[in-house]
């Protein structure tokens, strides 16, 4: 790999997005018309707003679990709602919903990847979003005119992103309903390459048939599918809010494409006074020819 590099990378073209506050566990956030505060045990610090500020969200979020809870509504806050997201390469719709796991169908600092994938996509390339959930990153390689396969374990997630692609004026994605580890060693097996490559593989996970995934297990045999499926010149970004650092994901990837530049570090979202909340670990490669 090339020479190393420690990176923050965090959105700068929202419109329709802010983080109003964030401390004490939780962030007080802006989708749209819509201000929710939900728990990020990352947010360590004090809150810089009032008591009285925070109690104006339209809804806050209750966990009941590791990672389940409940929301709690204050007034007529929607269900669900759109929101926008507008650049110069971009212009993507979003329907927005409160669910039981505190997302609401949007990673806002995704947005940085997005951009990423518009810029290095040309119209008729091929790319391919593992894990893909509510597909932004299928969206804008789409926009881009890229042939786009996105692959997730769980049907009502895709209907979803299609739901997303309609509403930004898109469409012709292929979708695919299977376990994504599976599916990239298929293709693996069939020789088949892409020209981009997303992978944001959760820490534990069911497959359409109830497989479990558990990252630990998997990772390696995920990443060497994946080495071998990208096309030379094309790139591979991964990001995962897993736990695993920016150095561990730097080290695996150079004992695989040892001749790829890389960039790493974290993916992280700017507070309204400017402090930045990181999200996860990033790292983007690109293929030698």
């Amino acid at each position: 790999m090339s020479t190393r590099t420690y990176q923050r990378w965090s959105p700068s073209q929202w419109a329709e997005y802010e983080i109003l506050d964030s401390g004490d566990g939780a962030r007080l956030e802006r989708f749209g018309p819509v201000v929710l505060e939900r728990p990020d045990p990352g947010a360590m610090w004090p809150r810089r707003l009032t008591v009285a500020d925070w109690d104006r969200a339209n809804a806050h979020f209750e966990p009941t679990g590791k990672s389940t809870g409940y929301w709690v509504k204050h007034g007529s806050a929607k269900d669900r709602w759109n929101m926008n997201y507008k650049s110069d390469r971009l212009n993507l719709t979003f329907q927005l919903e409160m669910t039981k796991f505190k997302h609401v169908g949007l990673f806002p600092e995704q947005a940085e990847n997005w951009e990423y994938i518009a810029e290095h996509l040309k119209p008729g390339n091929r790319f391919l979003n593992l894990f893909a959930y509510t597909g932004g990153a299928s969206i804008a390689a789409r926009a881009a005119g890229a042939d786009v396969t996105h692959v997730d374990a769980i049907r009502q997630v895709i209907d979803w992103t299609r739901v997303n692609m309609e509403l930004s004026g898109l469409d012709g994605i292929r979708w695919v309903v299977e376990d994504a580890l599976k599916f990239a060693e298929r293709e693996q097996k069939r020789g088949n390459t892409y020209d981009g490559i997303v992978l944001d593989p959760p820490t534990w996970g069911l497959g359409p048939k109830g497989e479990k995934w558990r990252l630990e297990d998997q990772l390696t045999r995920l990443c060497e599918a994946v080495a071998d499926i990208v096309a030379p010149n094309g790139f591979i970004i991964m990001n995962t809010y897993s736990g695993i650092s920016p150095t561990a994901l730097e080290t695996l990837w150079s004992r695989l494409l040892p001749t790829a530049s890389s960039e790493v570090g974290e993916l992280c979202l700017e507070g309204k006074d400017g402090h930045l909340i990181p999200t996860g670990s990033l790292i983007r490669l690109k293929a030698k020819s």
